[in-house]
């Protein structure tokens, strides 16, 4: 190390006394420390090594090759797509340089035709929603009319039950007239021990006691 460092600095001494008009030369690179220069030979224990590359594997080997193989067409592919954009931009900027008027006119009518087609359609839209609009409406006044109608129906059938409810009122027993139904019953004894037949007629009856 220390002589590499010596030649170093003569080197660097000998460019110093030559002056500017020496030939400059090239950088003066320390070596690394354990590193061998081109020019030394190999050393005694590897001279016999023959150096063997590593092995490849074949499927990595395919693989590999077939994505370059990918990549290389896709990139083709690209580049000839962007190539005849490019010339297809060329061509219609000739083409508009040269029929600019014509086409001027074609565009206008085409933009005519489109706002016309536009108005039409805008047209349909509307009498669409109106149409839709006045069948929702018919359909909620229809909806609240069957609600009504089942509203009035439930009232009707309660105020019915009120009615059958405070009828029957009338015949239950209480405190008031309790005496008066006990009188009732044993002035009028009834015998529900009796047999009927198929038709509901009574066929036999026990005597009460």
């Amino acid at each position: 190390m220390l002589r590499a460092l010596r030649r170093c600095g003569a080197a660097a001494a000998l460019r110093g006394a030559a002056g500017a008009a020496a030939a400059p030369l090239g950088p003066c690179l320390v070596p690394s420390r354990g590193r061998k220069s081109r020019t030394d030979p190999p050393a005694k224990s590897k001279a016999a090594r023959v150096k063997l590359p590593p092995p490849v594997d074949p499927e990595e080997l395919w693989a590999v090759t077939e994505r370059y193989r990918l990549h290389g067409l896709l990139l083709g592919a690209l580049r000839a797509e962007f190539r005849a954009e490019v010339l297809q931009k060329k061509r219609e900027a000739s083409l508009v340089g040269e029929d600019s008027v014509e086409l001027m006119q074609e565009h206008q009518r085409l933009m005519a035709w489109n706002n016309e087609e536009n108005a039409r359609q805008r047209a349909r839209r509307e009498e669409r929603i109106r149409k839709e609009e006045e069948e929702q409406k018919k359909q909620k006044v229809q909806a609240a009319e069957n609600k009504a109608k089942k509203m009035e129906a439930f009232l009707k059938e309660k105020e019915r039950e009120v009615l059958q409810l405070q009828e029957e009122a009338k015949s239950f027993i209480t405190p008031e007239n309790l005496d008066a139904r006990i009188e009732e019953c044993l002035d009028n004894p009834r015998n529900y021990n009796f047999a009927i037949d198929k038709e509901g007629r009574i066929v036999q009856r026990t005597v009460l006691s």
